[in-house]
């Protein structure tokens, strides 16, 4: 019986299974897959946020990428030089500068979901710092992808709206049913007034 020997795979710190060759080295074909997958994610992305997380622990990690999904966003490690290459033609071009170190980035549709969780992260975990973003062709420095984590989410905006609607109708419905609740304890206070005399 003989044993036949593969090639050692490694879950690379992106969350991909690379297959590697003997010396540790990720194939050619992997890394084109990779770079076309997060070209894909940037373009259809509305909001990127990158940002430092030198010593953040794999649960630490996990928890972030929890608490984005759960906002409707999404967090990778990177390697630099692929997220680069992905960079090219998208509208978040401007942003390659950011990658250097070890770096994650945060994007979302909504325009705010992705920052808000970010910098709330930022806020509570030292080891992971916001370096920037890019909101469609608009580059973000920190000061301005903080203030765009204390705007409301779109949901809310909507939510907030609905409410703003509904408000005058249920005052109306109140004022036109108020008379008529006022005519019916008058009402019932003079019966009771006969019945009593």
């Amino acid at each position: 019986m003989s044993r036949v020997q593969t090639q050692p795979e490694r879950l690379d710190h992106i969350g991909y299974l690379f297959q590697t060759s003997g010396d540790g080295r990720v194939d050619r074909t992997q890394k084109e897959a990779l770079v076309a997958s997060f070209n894909e994610a940037f373009s259809g992305a509305t909001l990127v946020v990158v940002a430092s997380q030198k010593g953040l622990s794999v649960a630490q990690s996990t928890e972030l990428r929890r608490e984005m999904r759960s906002a409707g966003a999404n967090f990778k490690v990177t390697k630099n030089r692929l997220t680069r290459l992905a960079l090219k033609g998208t509208k978040f071009e401007h942003l390659s500068a950011l990658f250097t170190g070890p770096t994650g980035i945060a994007y979302s549709n909504d325009p705010v979901a992705a920052a808000r969780i970010a910098v709330k992260f930022a806020d509570e975990n030292e080891k992971f710092v916001v370096l920037g973003g890019g909101l469609e062709e608009q580059a973000l420095d920190v000061a301005a992808v903080t203030a765009l984590a204390k705007l409301p989410s779109l949901d809310e905006l909507r939510g907030k709206l609905v409410g703003m609607i509904q408000t005058p109708a249920t005052r109306i419905a109140g004022v036109t049913q108020a008379p008529a609740g006022q005519l019916a304890r008058v009402i019932s206070a003079r019966s009771e007034q006969g019945a009593a005399a």
